[in-house]
């Protein structure tokens, strides 16, 4: 679990270009600032099903990908559904990564 993306998630949590709960997710995507939105793959359909819709509805790139724990922990913090990227650059090394399937 030292792959690109955990990285990348991790430094972009520390310079807060980050947010994950699902209030602050929300509140980002509203306001138009998530530039990717990453859903867990192990999300309770319904719950996957919203973000999925809400990334949709707001033309984001929204990718279903590692689980609530691995999310979590590469955020340190607690297992978390979804976590939404703020910054361009994170958003596109982050995005590239999950392509090329470097977890």
């Amino acid at each position: 679990m030292h792959g690109p993306v955990f990285q990348l998630l991790g430094l972009c949590q520390r310079a807060g270009k980050s947010v994950s709960g699902d209030f602050a997710v929300r509140a980002n995507i509203a306001k138009k600032k998530v530039k990717l939105l990453i859903v867990a793959a192990d999300t309770s359909e319904r719950i996957k099903q919203e973000y999925l819709r809400l990334g949709k509805t707001h033309n984001l790139l929204t990718v279903e990908a590692l689980t609530k724990e691995e999310i979590g922990l590469a955020l340190g913090k607690s297992p978390r559904a979804a976590v939404a990227i703020l910054d361009d650059n994170f958003a596109r090394g982050i995005s590239h990564s999950l392509e090329r399937g470097e977890v």
